[in-house]
């Protein structure tokens, strides 16, 4: 399979360091999302940024299930969200953000608080919050896990409405460096190189050439691309479930009143008609409650 042409994550690891790494690039992902919201440019921007920087995030664990970013604000966007499976199937949204003109990240996002939700298949959910004080999203991504007092994790986001990509690097437990002195000072090397990295090498460059430029002196193995693409969950079955959460007579009430009820997906625009045959096995009689 070649990845020349298509989204993708990509780990590295450096073999002289106790530090990985994750690249990700979103091409057509982001082309199959604007498709259906017309979003402003500086939404676009910060919604692809989301988006990578969920992926990359979704490729450190070890995990099924999903990794969702959630902004809220009182800037310009009151909601901006993105999500990652474990096999890197990503979907967003912005809300609210119709009349969004900046291009900055304080005055759409000001006064904001960030969310990252850690949701398993069959486990609990794990939330970490941290509030939007610093300028950029890679920032306040990085303070999050600087209060957090997890490893050292430091990400560098680009967008330019049309294609994202982002660079990830973490440290790992000690097992190559066991001196904290060498390994704060190993942090700090690839950090700072890292640091030198502009908007348009990151958007412009594939991983090779990229990590080449950045560590050449460096030992570090690139792995195998994965395939990344945009992906919404929904479903007719789950929208159908949502409506058979309501009483009996709520449901019989909605088909009475409209002749069918209708789901719409805010992520795809997926519509989902259900009329009085979709709930005949429900028995439709007033008062009764379904039983789950």
């Amino acid at each position: 399979m070649s990845f020349e042409h298509m989204d993708l994550t990509q780990r590295f690891i450096f073999d002289d360091a106790d530090i990985r790494g994750e690249y990700v690039r979103l091409d057509h992902s982001l082309t199959e999302l604007f498709k259906l919201h017309a979003y402003a440019p500086g939404v676009k921007i910060l919604l692809g940024e989301m988006l990578s920087a969920a992926a990359l995030l979704t490729a450190t664990l070890k995990f099924e299930g999903k990794l969702i970013l959630q902004a809220r604000g009182d800037g310009q966007i009151p909601l901006i969200m993105a999500e990652s499976t474990h096999d890197r199937k990503l979907r967003g949204i912005a809300r609210g953000a119709e009349h969004a003109t900046s291009q900055t990240f304080t005055e759409l996002m000001s006064e904001g608080q960030l969310a990252i939700t850690i949701d398993p298949i069959g486990g609990n959910r794990y939330q970490g919050i941290v509030t939007l004080e610093a300028d950029s999203l890679a920032k306040s991504l990085d303070a999050y896990f600087e209060q957090s007092e997890q490893l050292g994790t430091r990400l560098w986001l680009a967008c330019d409405g049309e294609r994202a990509a982002g660079l990830l690097l973490q440290q790992l437990p000690p097992e190559v460096t066991k001196d904290p002195a060498l390994r704060a000072q190993q942090w700090e090397h690839v950090t700072t190189l890292a640091d030198t990295l502009k908007d348009d090498e990151l958007l412009q460059l594939d991983s090779d050439t990229l990590l080449y430029r950045l560590f050449h002196e460096d030992e570090v193995r690139l792995f195998d691309p994965e395939p990344a693409e945009f992906s919404c969950s929904c479903s007719r079955e789950r929208s159908f479930g949502a409506i058979a959460s309501l009483a009996r007579d709520d449901i019989q009430s909605l088909l009475q009143e409209m002749g069918e009820i209708t789901v719409d997906c805010e992520f795809c625009n997926m519509q989902y008609r259900f009329d009085h045959s979709d709930f005949s096995e429900l028995e439709l009689q007033p008062d009764t409650p379904i039983q789950h």
